[in-house]
Formats: C-alpha cells, structure tokens, sequence
C-alpha cells in the first residue's frame, strides 16, 4: 500500500473544481480551436501547468523492477553540471505524463498500468532503410552512456537528472536518411487502455506527438534515454524509450516512443496543436521570451523550492545557438 504524505500546499476538498464546471470544460474544450478562449481563462492545462507548489512533492518509492537490463556503461565527462543531481526519489515522483493523470504527485502511482515489453520503435518515412527496433536491439547495437543534464519544464521548475542513453543521431544514421528529410516526427505509445489520462481528456490530440527538425535531432545534445539513475526507465520517466533534448522545455521530451517519422514539412505537435497561443513548434527554454501566464524568467529547484535565474537555451546556449540563426 502506497501512503502519500500531506504538504502545506495540498488543497482542501472544498477548493476542488466542482464535477459540472469539470464536465462543461470538457465541452468546452472538444473544438481544440479555442485556444486563444482557453488562454486568456486559464481553463486549459491550469491545474497542471500554472497552479505548480511551491514547496518540496511527496517523495515516492523508488521501483523496484525493470522490463529491461541495461549494461554497464560510463558517464560522459563533457556534460557537467552546475548544480547537484536531483534525488531520485524525488525525480521519481514528481512527474508530468498527461497519459496518466495531470497531477505530477501521482503520475508514479498510476503508471504500472502501461506494459513495456515487448516494445519496439518503427523507424519509416524518407531515409534508405526502414527499420522497426526491438528494445533488445536498442541496447545491443546503440553506444549507451549516462549523461548528467539540467531539466527544465515550461511551468518553470527545473531539475537535474542522470540519464542513460545514446545520440538520436546515432539512431537516424542507421536507417539512413534521403536529402528531403527536414524534421523528426515522434509518437507516443497509442494504448488507452494502459493510458487512463487519454481516457479521461478525450479532448486532447492523442497518441502525444512531437517533432524536431533534422540539424535538430543530429545536435550532440539530442539523446534517446533508455534509463535514469543507473537502470532503466521507470514507467512514470517514459519506459522504455523518450526523447531528452536538454535545451528545450520538458514537453519537447516525449516518452514511451514508438514511431519515428522523417519528414518534409513542419510535422503537428501536440501542445502547439492544442494551445497555438501559447506553445510554439520550438519549445526552447528562454528567459526572454515569458509564456502568455507566467515568466520565464527564473525557475524553481526541486525540491528545495529556490528560485534561480533561467539560462538561454538552459545553460547549452554554446551548443544548440548556432541552430537559431536570428
């Protein structure tokens, strides 16, 4: 049995939505044409995007098991850190995954209900040779390392985590990709049975979808994780396999991919789909630029709640600024 424990800013039943205001934003919200309505109200995402605590989350336990053995590998010394690494059980519980719920202290209680083995991740669209990956073939061929990153969500909070994983390049280039391949289209696992968030915010784009353009996805920065903290994926961190572009905001991360897609043309994505007014197709963290209801300007550390100054492009401008001409 799960106990999760109280903090100061656990509201009181008697402040919860009432379930008609709850069901009318689901009306409200089916068109998805709305956003500019739904920005300016705060309707939607607000739970889970604006209305962050500002204290230390519920630490959970740390899983126990794993779908899938990684080998020993090595961390790479030219990703340093400034700051300290996260806890893991704090990373571990402090989440967000819209496919399970919108409150990021419970996304850990919620998550064995997706099954991540067998997995695989069907590689298609414009390159010489598509190719669908067992997860097994993942960890034989691709040149595992950890790398420690800075994390940076939009709802400006941040944290540090170590993450075992390989280039998105390295991945790319096997399946060789043709000259007409300008963007990296990227899909979730479509399982809703497993996903009760898709099944409760049917008002959402789902199967989550993002994209990257290809200079983007051949950065050194862009890795595909296969673990954290020395094992491989909990379920609540996207197992088996998620995207981790360090540079950008978290919701550029997609996790538990299944498909990827090279493309011509801008491919959809899902919050930019969904709120056009308020998340752009980039998703890079910039201080300068504040999100249409809070600043981005600063960050708050998990779990110590200290607000620090927001880096451009979250500390790898050096890296990634080149990409941005402009």
């Amino acid at each position: 049995m799960h106990i999760l424990r109280k903090r100061p800013w656990h509201l009181p039943e008697s402040a919860l939505t009432d379930e008609q205001t709850w069901l009318d934003r689901r009306q409200i919200v089916k068109g998805l044409g709305l956003g500019t309505l739904l920005a300016g109200s705060g309707v939607l995402g607000a739970s889970a995007l604006a209305g962050t605590p500002d204290g230390t989350p519920p630490a959970g336990p740390i899983p126990k098991a794993y779908a899938y053995h990684l080998p020993p590998v090595k961390r790479n010394p030219a990703y340093p850190l400034d700051r300290p690494i996260t806890e893991e059980e704090v990373a571990a519980s402090y989440n967000n995954f819209y496919e399970f719920t919108t409150d990021k202290a419970k996304v850990w209680t919620m998550a064995a209900s997706l099954q991540v083995k067998p997995w695989s991740i069907e590689v298609s669209g414009a390159c010489q040779k598509p190719t669908t990956f067992s997860m097994e073939d993942i960890l034989k061929k691709m040149p595992l390392e950890e790398r420690t990153y800075r994390f940076r969500c939009v709802e400006a909070w941040s944290m540090a985590v170590p993450w075992t994983g390989f280039p998105v390049k390295a991945l790319l280039q096997a399946v060789k990709p043709l000259s007409s391949a300008r963007y990296v289209r990227l899909v979730t696992r479509d399982a809703p049975a497993m996903f009760p968030g898709v099944t409760s915010q049917k008002w959402y784009p789902w199967p989550y979808h993002e994209g990257l353009t290809m200079k983007e996805a051949m950065n050194d920065l862009a890795i595909f994780a296969v673990g954290i903290y020395g094992h491989a994926l909990p379920n609540q961190h996207g197992a088996p396999f998620r995207l981790i572009t360090p540079w950008k905001y978290g919701y550029k991360n997609i996790k538990s991919i299944v498909k990827i897609e090279l493309v011509q043309d801008e491919p959809k994505t899902f919050w930019h789909e969904a709120l056009p007014d308020e998340y752009d197709f980039w998703g890079n963290v910039r201080p300068d630029k504040p999100h249409p209801r809070w600043s981005q300007a600063t960050e708050r550390v998990i779990p110590t709640g200290e607000r620090v100054p927001t880096l451009m492009y979250n500390g790898y401008a050096e890296q990634v600024a080149g990409l941005y001409p402009g």
